[in-house]
């Protein structure tokens, strides 16, 4: 008879369900008045006096789980119908999340960033509302000097300008730290032009400060073909055109050879095999005495870029309006462009 007991204890434990009728049917096959827990309490009389007091107690507990199930699966059916219900199909087949793009100005500056960073570069930073002696004098534009006129500068007063280059993020890397130097300076920049397909108010360079003993224009040279192979491919020629900028002397242009007609001639290129990317020059030692730092000692090159002429090497993007406009269906063209 306890054999049953257990046998009936093991149904009732394993039992679940979620539907009502299930429930019911249980309580019925269990406890009604032919259920198989009440049959055995009718078969109570035929067990032996010796067994009753055993026997009689395990079937109450018996009882009690079958109670205590019915109770527990009713409460939680009542708890789930209770719920506020969600509005949401979960039949409805899902729809793929559209993937982001990456802005094409911020591919090139992070390529640029991570190429120079292989060999030795770190970056520095600056404000973009500069002082006239960080964005001008301290790089050898003195007052009234027509390279200024280079410059067409958004003032805010006499003293105090939207920067014109990240060079100005240069002097104040020289200001706080003495060579060995080796930073380059990505950023936003501001000019008061018209914006047109191929100039903008607003536009991003990189530039690069290289200072220590013994720094020369060869060391600069092999730098920047090292940055051309990497950014434009191993088969890229650079060649140094005489040039003038108030913080360098001597300074240079640097055209790379065209990659789109591999310098056979092209619309881009003009027909003559070559495309202008930067400047660069042996940092003037006036702007290293105007830094505190002596031009008997050390030397260096600098160099800068518009990250945006870059891209449209790159990317064969001729309107320089494209990257501020903000145009998905342009912006979506780059979504799995990497560096």
């Amino acid at each position: 008879m306890i054999e049953d007991i257990n046998k009936i204890n093991n149904e009732v434990q394993s039992f679940n369900s979620s539907s009502l009728d299930e429930i019911e049917n249980f309580r019925i096959s269990f406890l009604g008045k032919k259920g198989k827990i009440t049959l055995l309490f009718n078969n109570f009389k035929l067990v032996p006096v010796a067994e009753k007091k055993e026997f009689g107690s395990q079937l109450n507990i018996l009882k009690n789980n079958a109670l205590n199930k019915v109770k527990e699966l009713k409460s939680s059916l009542a708890e789930i119908s209770s719920a506020p219900k969600s509005n949401t199909d979960f039949t409805i087949p899902g729809q793929p999340n559209d993937i982001g793009s990456r802005h094409p100005i911020t591919i090139i500056r992070d390529r640029i960033i991570n190429i120079f960073s292989h060999i030795g570069f770190s970056i520095s930073e600056g404000p973009e509302i500069e002082d006239d002696w960080h964005n001008f004098t301290a790089l050898n534009f003195p007052e009234e000097h027509p390279a200024r006129d280079m410059q067409d500068t958004f003032f805010i007063n006499e003293d105090i300008a939207l920067r014109t280059h990240t060079s100005s993020v240069q002097v104040r890397v020289m200001e706080k730290n003495q060579p060995p130097i080796r930073a380059i300076s990505p950023g936003r920049v501001y000019r008061n032009e018209a914006i047109s397909a191929r100039a903008h108010c607003f536009f991003h360079q990189v530039e690069g400060l290289y200072i220590d003993k013994g720094v020369s224009f060869a060391d600069m040279k092999q730098t920047l073909m090292y940055f051309t192979k990497a950014m434009f491919g191993n088969e890229t020629k650079i060649r140094l055109r005489p040039s003038y900028f108030p913080f360098t002397e001597p300074s240079a242009e640097v055209d790379v050879s065209c990659t789109i007609c591999k310098s056979k001639g092209c619309n881009v290129c003009k027909y003559s095999g070559w495309l202008e990317i930067m400047g660069c020059g042996m940092v003037d030692p006036n702007v290293l005495e105007n830094c505190k730092i002596d031009p008997d000692l050390y030397s260096g090159y600098a160099f800068g870029m518009g990250v945006e002429r870059i891209a449209q090497l790159i990317y064969e993007v001729n309107d320089l309006r494209l990257y501020s406009e903000n145009d998905l269906r342009f912006l979506k063209q780059f979504s799995s462009d990497s560096f």
